[in-house]
């Protein structure tokens, strides 16, 4: 599997910069509250035909990085 960089995109011009897949106006938050829900990838796909399950695995990883990237500015914070 591709990084995530392949298919995800910030763009201030596309929703205010909310992460977006490529080639989509599909906000990654939309994704990521689906699974939450309890949705499979095949299930997003099926309703959004414009991604694939490639996808819904890189916001996956893109909301994984950006945990790991939150706490490790939240604890040099604290460091202060």
């Amino acid at each position: 599997m591709g990084t995530y960089r392949e298919r995800i995109e910030i763009n201030p011009q596309i929703l205010l910069g909310k992460p977006v897949f490529k080639g989509t106006r599909i906000p990654l938050y939309v994704v990521l509250d689906l699974l939450a829900e309890g949705k499979t990838p095949r299930d997003i796909v099926g309703d959004y035909p414009d991604l694939t399950e490639e996808d819904v695995m890189a916001a996956i990883q893109f909301a994984s990085d950006t945990a790991k990237h939150i706490a490790e500015i939240e604890l040099e914070t604290a460091d202060r």
